[in-house]
């Protein structure tokens, strides 16, 4: 059985209203500010997490740790020279 033209015309408006509202949704869904705020929230979640809160303190004192030994050496080592310059020490 045909189809009428007005059958035919109301399939292609409403075919039309759906295609909009689906773009409309992708547009929506692709906003990159709404794509940067899901992106800075889920960090956040992850980095508040007590597993990584303590990596990172660990990470942390190894480098106050290092750091730290590192001013220690070059200390004993002035000392050393000025203790040699001073012919307290001898070689």
């Amino acid at each position: 059985m045909a189809r009428d033209t007005e059958s035919i015309e109301r399939d292609i408006e409403r075919a039309r209203e759906q295609l909009a509202a689906t773009l409309d949704q992708l547009g929506e869904r692709a906003n990159p500010q709404k794509l940067a705020e899901q992106a800075k929230t889920s960090v956040v979640a992850t980095l508040t997490k007590p597993p990584v809160l303590a990596a990172g303190a660990a990470v942390a004192a190894l480098g106050v740790w290092f750091v730290g030994s590192r001013f220690a050496r070059a200390r004993r080592e002035r000392k050393i020279i000025r203790g040699i310059a001073e012919g307290k020490i001898s070689i």
